[in-house]
């Protein structure tokens, strides 16, 4: 990705990986283990758990007659954006 404005990067990745979400899971909103695969939680309990300690980052809603909590895929895309530009670090020393 190239340098520059560190809003202008996220929104760029954001949607480049929103399009991909929409390509994997062909759904605007997910929910369950959709959900636990795109923010990245090895278990349906740590994601249940981040739920209910109010400490998962993406805002969630419910939908009537629905069960469960659920998320729009560019939230989930604009957070996952946001964390690799904002906490990216690089690996090779310069000389």
């Amino acid at each position: 990705m190239s340098t520059g404005q560190p809003e202008a990067r996220v929104t760029a990745l954001s949607a480049k990986l929103e399009s991909d979400l929409l390509t994997l899971y062909r759904s605007p909103v997910l929910s369950g283990e959709q959900l636990r695969q795109a923010m990245g939680y090895r278990t349906m309990g740590a994601l249940r758990q981040a739920i209910n300690q109010h400490h998962f980052p993406v805002r969630l809603f419910t939908m009537p007659k629905r069960r469960g909590r659920f998320v729009l895929v560019a939230d989930v895309a604009r957070w996952l954006a946001k964390q690799s530009i904002e906490n990216s670090f690089n690996t090779t020393e310069e000389e």
